[in-house]
């Protein structure tokens, strides 16, 4: 009751500041709000013509007074957006000290968390996993090697997930849905898995339905049977994503069925419209939909609202539990420390020599190896059956070998003294397989060298762990090369385009390829050559529309980025 007589009458809670102090402590307050005395106990004080006068006097000041309130009041509004529009391009400010960067380093990424109905995102800044502050390059560096380590210009582009007004209105509706359920298996690697998960937000949406926590299917290549809540932040997942989905850990028990029926015919590049009707009727009828096999099958080419959402899942939702985190961040740390790094996501383990059908460049008795599993498997072969070895390598089809990737550092202008973290699983041929590579840049670090005694132990047989630590430490990178492509590549190409447009140099191995058989060339013409072939894709944004079919996660720009003058969510 208290509260309510408050409101309606606001002037008796009033509470009073500086500026109306000062006012009312003021002879003028006491000429103007005093209780009028009689005149003949003051008429030997004032006159009639002299308490007029003081009386225009006292209107006059206090008008004055409350002008300059006004334009005080007025100037301390606009700092603020000032403040706000001179945030550099840069969304992590370099610096000489460290701090875990879930909290202090996302100040700097995001200055402005308001959207366009000027309601804040929940968390949405905190969410973002960024990399540690920007090591610079000191003392004498070649052209080139100052070139190699140089940050991107990345054009004024910023977050920007402004999603639409029609989309904010339909929010209110599907985030309390409790009568339809969708339940999705992901399968593959992590990050197959992380891209399945974000097509499995986008599909619930579409239809309208409750998202239960996806359930990762157990790894049969790694053995690695890993659930949602051991790699993921189920809390925080719900939390980013409540007012776009609504995301249960379980079905209830009106949902559970003794026999489920599972989707998995899905073509390749489904369209909303598909998907609305070959799964709607059924959602509808039976209130559970059960999908499998999801693995790229959902178009690249969505309406805008639902590209800014697979972004929002990637980028926000999708965060690491707190022990994974912290131990990547440690790990980055310690490579980190030393200078400038490079990472490098090296595809050289067993089962992508057999599904890509290349040769290993190790010799005969490996890729002897090789083709007996895949003449065993030959489902694991992926694409262009008619191909030959040389076929495929020339077609840019094969993963970069130990002493390509030497080559293409070296070529690019990478010092022999750079610090390389080296990112993936067991390469096949163990060191053999890197020993053309070391033998050339001799600081190469692994997680496993970085990390101290028992630090990796909780995650030695779980390797959607160990990938998750080995993307934290990648993300840190002053410069990312992935060897061949593949779903980490696209996730950490896009990743530090959103964070701050770090490096990302993708091997143009199609054009490159011919220069390596070459052997008339020099160093120096070889080197300048790939710095050529290398020049657009070293980092600046490249625009996700001047290519349909390209995946948002890998290009954000222009759906997920803007050139705004403070980032928009």
């Amino acid at each position: 009751m208290a509260r309510a007589r408050n409101i309606k009458n606001p002037f008796l809670t009033l509470t009073s500041s500086p500026v109306f102090h000062l006012v009312s402590i003021s002879p003028i307050t006491s000429l103007l709000f005093s209780p009028r005395k009689s005149p003949r106990n003051h008429a030997k004080f004032f006159t009639p013509s002299t308490t007029t006068t003081a009386r225009t006097l006292s209107l006059f000041l206090l008008l004055l007074l409350f002008s300059f309130s006004i334009l005080g009041i007025s100037i301390s509004s606009f700092i603020p957006l000032f403040s706000r529009d001179s945030v550099p391009c840069s969304l992590i400010s370099p610096s000489s000290s460290y701090s875990f960067p879930s909290k202090s380093h996302s100040q700097f990424l995001l200055a402005s968390l308001s959207t366009a109905n000027g309601e804040d995102e929940p968390g949405l800044a905190n969410s973002v996993m960024v990399p540690l502050p920007a090591q610079g390059v000191s003392g004498n560096v070649s052209k080139e090697e100052k070139e190699f380590w140089e940050k991107p210009n990345g054009e004024g582009y910023k977050p920007c997930l402004d999603f639409s007004i029609k989309y904010r209105k339909a929010s209110s509706r599907i985030s309390k849905e409790k009568r339809r359920f969708l339940v999705v298996v992901a399968s593959g690697g992590l990050n197959q898995q992380r891209n399945q998960i974000v097509d499995a937000v986008v599909i619930a949406r579409i239809l309208e339905a409750a998202l239960v926590l996806p359930i990762l299917q157990v790894n049969l290549i790694w053995d690695d049977d890993s659930e949602f809540s051991d790699i993921f932040d189920a809390e925080h997942f719900k939390r980013i994503l409540q007012a776009d989905v609504r995301i249960v850990s379980s079905l209830p028990s009106t949902h559970l069925m003794s026999r489920q029926s599972i989707e998995h015919q899905i073509p390749s590049d489904v369209s909303p419209f598909w998907i609305r009707a070959r799964f709607s009727r059924k959602l509808k009828e039976e209130g559970l939909l059960v999908l499998k096999g999801l693995a790229s099958k959902l178009s690249k080419n969505l309406p805008p609202d639902l590209q800014k959402l697979r972004c929002k899942v990637a980028f926000h939702a999708l965060k690491f539990v707190t022990p994974i985190q912290d131990l990547g961040y440690m790990l980055a740390r310690r490579m980190w420390i030393e200078g400038p790094y490079i990472a490098l996501h090296l595809r050289l383990e067993k089962d992508v020599w057999v599904r890509s059908g290349c040769l290993t460049g190790l010799g005969q008795e490996f890729d002897k190896i090789i083709a007996e599993v895949r003449e065993a498997q030959p489902e694991y072969l992926t694409g262009r059956l008619n191909m030959s070895h040389t076929q495929r390598r020339l077609a840019g089809l094969c993963p970069l070998n130990a002493l390509e990737i030497a080559r293409l550092l070296k070529a690019l202008g990478a010092p022999r003294s750079a610090r390389i973290y080296v990112a993936g699983g067991e390469p096949f041929g163990g060191s053999q397989a890197l020993q053309p590579l070391a033998a050339e840049y001799q600081n190469l670090v692994t997680k496993e060298m970085l990390s101290k005694e028992g630090e990796l132990a909780p995650y030695v047989k779980k390797a959607s762990a160990m990938a998750a630590i080995d993307y934290i430490v990648s993300l840190s990178s002053n410069v990312f090369i992935p060897s061949h492509g593949g779903n980490m590549g696209r996730l950490m190409q896009g990743h530090r385009a959103y964070v701050g447009h770090w490096k990302c140099i993708k091997p143009n191995k199609r054009a490159m390829i011919p220069f390596f058989e070459d052997n008339s060339l020099s160093d120096a013409e070889f080197g300048s050559i790939v710095r050529m072939l290398h020049r657009k894709s070293r980092g600046q944004p490249e625009p996700r529309s001047n290519k349909r079919d390209r995946d948002v996660i890998a290009h954000p720009v222009p759906e997920c980025m803007c050139k705004h003058t403070t980032p928009i969510f």
